[in-house]
């Protein structure tokens, strides 16, 4: 009886201290400013243009402006690194679309969805519309010099 209260009590206390280290990442990821929720589907392959409107794929996550570059962050993870570097000059906006069929399951209420191109691989970023808008502005913004191609 002691030894099943014990390894209960054990388990209990892992899962808190699991809870907390969880919340603790997610505060540091926060601390610096300049993030918001994004999710992210990674080398999809096909049209640019068209997505794929079959909800498999996302990964919720966390995005962090960080100078020239967008550092992204899995949600449910305990790595201190971020999943994904997006370097502002290699970024190309493909279009825009509204999260269709079993994605408006998968995605966040009020997600946009943004196809793009980064160093040849096909991605698509869904976040909310001001969200939105504050990273097209940062992909405006760059240097001059540099080039941005948003469509």
């Amino acid at each position: 009886m002691v030894l099943a209260l014990t390894v209960c009590v054990l388990l209990i206390v892992l899962v808190v201290v699991g809870l907390f280290v969880f919340g603790l990442r997610r505060r540091l990821i926060q601390r610096s400013g300049g993030t918001f929720d994004c999710s992210l589907r990674w080398d999809l392959p096909g049209d640019p243009e068209k997505g794929e409107e079959n909800g498999k794929g996302w990964s919720y996550g966390v995005a962090r402006y960080n100078g020239d570059r967008i550092e992204w962050f899995r949600v449910f993870s305990y790595a201190p690194r971020p999943r994904r570097i997006l370097e502002r000059s290699a970024i190309e906006v493909a279009g825009r679309r509204t999260p269709e069929g079993e994605e408006e399951l998968a995605l966040l209420s009020d997600a946009v969805i943004l196809a793009c191109v980064h160093r040849g691989n096909r991605l698509e970023l869904a976040m909310s519309e001001d969200a939105l808008t504050g990273f097209l502005a940062w992909l405006e913004a760059a240097p001059p010099g540099q080039r941005v191609n948003v469509a």
